[in-house]
């Protein structure tokens, strides 16, 4: 058998995201294959840096720009209520912690086809579909019919940005409501409102949406949304591949912290 090594590397978490990991692990492929044989650098040089963008966000968003994504929101979230209130066995303690853990779960290759088949019908995304079964189970646990659950979202909404290894990961909130005993499909079209609405204001930072809408900091629970949900799908291609005579292969980790008090977190993989 070959001999194995693990390759640790630890960057601070607003240096990078998910989506920076798999770029930048197909960056050391490409490096890896063209220096074993002797050539030199194979990557373009960048047209721009996160510095870059950096400044550019800085100077686009004010007045006009950050008038308008304040007023979305406003709109949106003013109204909206401080905290879901899960019928637990016992009370939220006074301090939040982070203390978490996870349990797996599978969808399963006939059910996974079968919502494909579905989205393709209603002319909605899985992310749509799957976000709304969860806020439907949420409301069924919280007894509200008002649901915002906070998801994150890549932040590259730009072609130059989608090689750049940098902290563009953003966190939004989407906002569905039950009342009115709507059909699946009447309640589908509202979140898929609430998503591309959400999508298309995604420009607004977290601090500042906290600072606009006024979110209670309260030690007791998470401001906005004290529940997650996101779908996978940051590129991830050049993990698990080999690499000249190199076969790479992800070491998993348990996670033992939580950012929400409750997360549901998928991610498509081929069985």
């Amino acid at each position: 058998s070959g001999v194995g090594y693990v390759w640790l590397l630890n960057m601070i978490y607003f240096v990078s995201s998910g989506w920076s990991i798999g770029e930048l692990v197909t960056e050391i492929k490409a490096l890896y294959e063209a220096f074993a044989v002797g050539k030199t650098s194979p990557l373009p040089e960048l047209a721009i840096q996160y510095a870059d963008f950096s400044v550019w966000q800085r100077d686009w968003l004010k007045d006009k720009a950050l008038e308008n994504l304040q007023h979305y929101w406003l709109k949106t979230l003013g109204d909206a209520p401080d905290v879901l209130r899960f019928q637990t066995d016992r009370p939220r303690p006074k301090t939040q912690t982070f203390n978490g853990a996870h349990f797996p779960v599978t969808l399963g290759k006939d059910l996974s086809e079968k919502l494909n088949m579905f989205c393709q019908e209603q002319d909605l995304t899985p992310f749509m579909v799957l976000m709304g079964a969860y806020q439907i189970l949420l409301s069924r646990y919280c007894q509200q019919n008002d649901i915002c659950v906070g998801i994150p979202i890549a932040g590259r909404n730009r072609t130059e940005l989608e090689g750049l290894i940098g902290f563009f990961i953003n966190g939004l909130i989407i906002r569905t409501q039950l009342s009115g005993n709507p059909t699946i499909v009447d309640y589908l079209a509202r979140v898929k409102e609430a998503a591309l609405g959400a999508y298309s204001h995604q420009d607004m930072p977290a601090d500042i949406l906290a600072d606009t809408m006024k979110l209670d900091r309260s030690a007791e629970h998470a401001p906005g949304a004290q529940v997650g949900f996101s779908l996978q799908n940051t590129p991830q291609d050049a993990i698990g591949t080999r690499v000249g005579d190199i076969e790479l292969t992800p070491v998993q980790r348990e996670h033992k912290t939580a950012k929400y008090e409750f997360s549901l977190i998928l991610q498509e993989s081929i069985q």
